[in-house]
């Protein structure tokens, strides 16, 4: 084998590009997670939790466990539907709005640094060529029964 497998090719790649993300985002005061969460309270599209966490591919404890460390750091706020107690709503501060604006700002450089090296074409061929190898890997459904 000449060259390494492309799996482990992608995840070293992955890795590297995620740490350099990351390094951009501490240095804004946040971290790409964060981000992240921030990201999809922002849009405000998401009616619980639940679909965010389904959203972002982690776990509903987790999302809990970013929501209440922004919230604590006054980022972001969730209150109680009052017509409906079971639905929890959650909205950036103010000072969430300044933070996401700083953090989407450091997100955007850290994309257009990536796409410096490629050229159009190569990006949207590289969008396809990951899809390829996640629906290559995905459970089917007959898997998940």
């Amino acid at each position: 084998m000449d060259q390494p497998p492309i799996g482990l090719h992608l995840a070293r790649t992955a890795r590297t590009v995620t740490q350099a993300f990351e390094r951009a985002m501490a240095e804004a005061g946040g971290s790409g997670a964060a981000f992240q969460v921030l990201l999809l309270v922002q849009a405000e599209k998401w009616s619980n939790q639940a679909r965010m966490a389904a959203a972002l591919g982690i776990t509903s404890a987790t999302i809990t466990h970013h929501l209440n460390a922004l919230e604590r750091d006054g980022l972001v706020r969730r209150w109680r539907d009052p017509a409906n107690r079971r639905v929890q709503h959650t909205a950036l501060t103010p000072t969430g709005e300044e933070r996401f604006a700083r953090l989407r700002e450091i997100a955007l450089r850290h994309d257009e640094r990536l796409r410096a090296s490629i050229t159009d074409a190569e990006a949207t061929m590289l969008r396809e060529v990951l899809a390829k190898l996640a629906a290559a890997v995905a459970p089917s459904r007959g898997d998940q029964q």
